[in-house]
């Protein structure tokens, strides 16, 4: 244990200086405990459902325990890792940086990455817990309300080693969780600068209206500065965009290459070179819609890093999209599954 406490590399070796990655990702390390429960819950514990909702540890214990009866389900999670996770499923040679804390939920997160990736990047500190969510899922539609006690996560003060494997990659794919504020906030601009002094493409995904209207500015500043593909949903792009989606998404083109806007049950829209795609949705039974976002920005970044043309990647987004809802928890895991969604894409 560091006496300091201070962040430090704990994984398997990652290679020499000549390895590098399809894509990496800096996020927040969070712990997701699912659980399902009528809307009732919801209203009783006073939250806005389908949203996402910031809390300390004990507020976050508290609602925990009302649900604890009810089969609650532990996984890794955080918007950017489970993003990575599906990108490495699908076959992508992928890398992943967060700080967790040096518990037991930071041992079970450290182990389900090195599950689907091989390798991982995580800092360790013994001066925070490590980040947890609780998300209360609608036994009526799927729907997912989130509690959210950051912990270890956002007190990652600067990207330390992790900068070299930015610079090699070929895409840096971050939230926008991480710019709401603490260290990691400092961290995550400065992995920008890193990917932007090297030429490495940035994607960006909004992740949740709570973000877009807490920090508009610094989204709108991100998107047409720095950020090459972007995914928003619907209410999200409206937030930053104050326009229906098919208008949004073309202003949002016209900041970033690709953009994304994702639109539930209606599919969702893809923008590039100056023309809109229309992507559909798959019919799947919904049993959680958590993680469904970063599923489809998991598939879409593997159809780009692959060259494919915007409405193939937006195909295989959605069909990975459409295997998470199906199940429970932020991750297909299914890896049959997985590489069956993405030959029905490569082959046709």
């Amino acid at each position: 244990m560091a006496p300091s406490g201070g962040p430090r590399y704990t994984g398997p070796a990652l290679g020499g200086d000549d390895v590098s990655f399809d894509a990496v990702g800096l996020g927040n390390a969070i712990m997701d405990a699912l659980v399902r429960v009528d809307d009732s819950v919801i209203a009783e514990l006073g939250l806005t459902r389908g949203q996402m909702h910031p809390v300390n540890h004990d507020t976050w214990h508290a609602a925990y325990e009302r649900v604890s009866q009810l089969g609650i389900q532990v996984y890794s999670g955080g918007s950017c890792a489970n993003t990575v996770q599906t990108l490495g499923l699908l076959g992508g040679r992928v890398l992943y940086c967060g700080q967790i804390g040096d518990d037991q939920y930071g041992e079970m997160y450290t182990r389900s990455m090195l599950e689907v990736c091989g390798v991982h990047a995580l800092k360790t500190t013994n001066l925070h817990a490590t980040g947890k969510c609780l998300s209360l899922i609608s036994a009526a539609d799927g729907e997912r309300t989130m509690l959210t006690d950051l912990g270890a996560a956002v007190h990652l003060p600067t990207i330390g080693d992790f900068a070299e494997h930015v610079r090699k990659a070929k895409v840096l794919h971050l939230t926008g969780y991480l710019f709401l504020g603490g260290p990691v906030r400092d961290a995550a601009f400065e992995a920008v600068e890193v990917a932007r002094a090297a030429g490495v493409p940035i994607s960006l995904d909004v992740a949740d209206p709570f973000v877009a209207r807490t920090i508009p500015h610094d989204i709108v500043d991100l998107l047409k500065n720095y950020v090459d593909i972007c995914f928003l949903n619907r209410e999200e792009a409206e937030i930053i965009t104050e326009l229906e989606p098919e208008r949004a998404v073309e202003l949002l083109g016209s900041w970033c290459t690709s953009a994304v806007v994702k639109l539930g049950g209606a599919g969702s829209l893809v923008r590039q070179d100056g023309v809109t795609h229309r992507i559909p949705v798959f019919p799947v039974k919904v049993a959680d819609t958590t993680g469904a976002g970063d599923a489809y920005a998991g598939g879409f970044l593997y159809g780009w890093l692959h060259g494919w043309p915007a409405e193939r990647c937006g195909e295989l987004g959605s069909r990975v999209a459409a295997l998470t809802v199906g199940q429970v928890g932020a991750v297909c895991r299914d890896r049959d599954a997985v590489a069956a969604a993405r030959s029905l894409v490569v082959d046709r």
